[in-house]
């Protein structure tokens, strides 16, 4: 405590590891966890699909690509203007599939579909990005791609924090909202819900998260699957629980993968990402044979 505080004098190496690699790097595991958590949590709430999640139906795949567009192609970019390029990136996607999936109404399943067909080709400009960029700006950007939380620092930090304190508390006060929309869409007209204006802001809010999250740590994928399906199981469906236990489990879920991939093979660091996927993609398969079996 004493180190982390900045008050042991004891050894100047200890404050220096706590303060300026460790600390920084879990507040920002937390913090990423928390907005995929929740926007995974809002995805699902608007499609009705318990398979939605900002990895599967895209939206990660268009603030990736407008990220890797950016360190690519202008890598003297300052840090605090990535999560913005994410964010237009992310929020274009998100707009592309909401207006193909459009049919006098946006219909839940076409968002989902429409969504993995455009993040296939989103995916495709990201590898030839890569293909054709400077080798030492791909590298960077295949260490950021694999999603990891190595290496960030309180700039990096600085520049999530924003987007979190502004949204998070936007998607907690929009949870009675995503109830009724979760009744289906003539229920929630009859109930006098604005519909397509609120499913319209809390996409904002959810892509907004999403893509702030993955400018600063890369692609984190199937958080916003799994955590939102744990907390289901602890508190229920009410999304006036469900988002912040979702976004604690968000937040634990990053911090624990990034500890077990720095600590498993060390020295050697395994990305965060590619633990979460490793736990992730099991279970995205269980829950298509759980949907099957219905």
């Amino acid at each position: 405590m004493k180190t982390l505080f900045g008050i042991d004098t004891g050894n100047p190496d200890h404050i220096f590891v706590i303060q300026e690699l460790r600390l920084p790097r879990s507040l920002v595991a937390l913090i990423v966890g928390i907005a995929l958590a929740i926007s995974g949590t809002i995805f699902q709430g608007i499609t009705r699909n318990p398979l939605a999640d900002p990895s599967i139906i895209g939206i990660d795949t268009g603030a990736s690509l407008a990220a890797v567009t950016i360190i690519i192609l202008f890598p003297s970019t300052p840090v605090y203007l990535l999560p913005i390029c994410a964010f237009i990136g992310a929020l274009l996607m998100s707009a592309l599939i909401y207006w193909l999936a459009w049919n006098e109404g946006s219909s839940p399943i076409l968002l989902i579909l429409m969504g993995i067909g455009l993040s296939a080709i989103a995916g495709a400009f990201t590898s030839l990005l890569i293909t054709f960029g400077n080798i030492y700006d791909v590298n960077a950007a295949l260490v950021w791609l694999a999603g990891s939380v190595y290496g960030r620092t309180w700039e990096q930090l600085f520049s999530l924090l924003p987007w979190t304190i502004v949204f998070v508390p936007m998607a907690f006060g929009l949870a009675r909202h995503l109830n009724v929309l979760n009744l289906g869409d003539d229920v929630a007209k009859g109930l006098g819900s604005r519909l397509e204006w609120q499913r319209g802001l809390l996409v904002i809010v959810a892509v907004a998260l999403a893509g702030a999250s993955v400018a600063t740590a890369g692609t984190i994928g199937f958080v916003g699957l799994i955590a939102p399906h744990l907390g289901r199981q602890l508190v229920g469906a009410n999304h006036q629980g469900l988002l912040p236990v979702s976004a604690l489990i968000g937040g634990l879920l990053v911090v624990f993968a990034d500890l077990v991939g720095r600590t498993l093979f060390a020295p050697i660091e395994i990305p965060c990402g590619v633990m979460t996927a490793a736990i992730g993609a099991p279970y995205f398969l269980y829950l298509l044979i759980r949907q099957r079996d219905r």
